[in-house]
């Protein structure tokens, strides 16, 4: 699949009416050096492709119709420096909270509470915008959303309409938890790209089959050089 392919959707949603807000997305990063430690046998530089995955979740995001501004909640300079020269991509630091719901909360409270904001897991490569447009239109419709992983058990995609108190639970049997907070699983396809998030070789190799993107790409083709 092409990088055209892949940012330019078949039929995106339409954009949001005119006067009210698009949605605010919130990704927050780990530090390359520490995250996704589970793919050091993927590439030889772990680190590289953990950047990789950010960077292609990140774009893909500001490439959706529905979405006004992308919010990057990280304290890797790489990231940070690579982002910023994308349009409506901005960049919060973590500072000193810990966790991805803090870091999350973080992002929320940049974005304020008078827009409809979601948090997207920074690792779903093969994300088309296409798929995202479409999770976010069926938001739309409910105070408190969620999207769940391949598995079933995790989330990739948490949204909050306007208004709405912020709240997430990342973490192990996520999915769950966020139905708990009161989150309406949206209807998704199981074979979303924006369902398909990559910790493992194994998912990593099920979200090449369905197109990485460049950068994603791009290090698993310098690895296997």
């Amino acid at each position: 699949m092409s990088l055209s392919d892949r940012f330019s959707p078949r039929s995106s949603p339409a954009p949001a009416e005119h006067g009210s807000p698009g949605w605010v997305v919130i990704v927050p990063v780990k530090s390359s050096d520490v995250g996704k430690s589970r793919l050091s046998d993927a590439a030889p530089d772990r680190a590289a492709l953990a950047r990789a995955l950010a960077l292609d979740t990140i774009a893909a995001a500001a490439a959706a119709t529905a979405v006004e501004r992308v919010i990057v909640v990280t304290e890797d300079s790489d990231i940070a420096a690579a982002v910023r020269r994308m349009r409506t991509v901005d960049v919060v630091r973590e500072g000193d909270t810990r966790g991805l719901d803090a870091a999350i909360a973080t992002g929320a409270a940049a974005a304020g509470s008078d827009v409809p904001r979601a948090a997207l897991l920074g690792d779903l490569p093969a994300l088309r915008p296409f798929d995202l447009d479409t999770a976010l239109e069926a938001a739309e419709a409910v105070e408190r959303g969620v999207v769940a992983d391949a598995e079933g058990e995790g989330s990739t995609l948490v949204t909050a309409r306007a208004g709405a108190t912020w709240l997430s639970a990342f973490g192990e049997d996520s999915f769950s938890r966020h139905k708990l907070l009161g989150c309406t699983p949206l209807d998704v396809p199981v074979d979303s790209t924006l369902r398909r998030d990559v910790d493992t070789a194994e998912q990593l190799a099920a979200a090449s089959a369905l197109g990485l993107g460049e950068r994603t790409a791009a290090v698993l083709a310098s690895s296997a050089a």
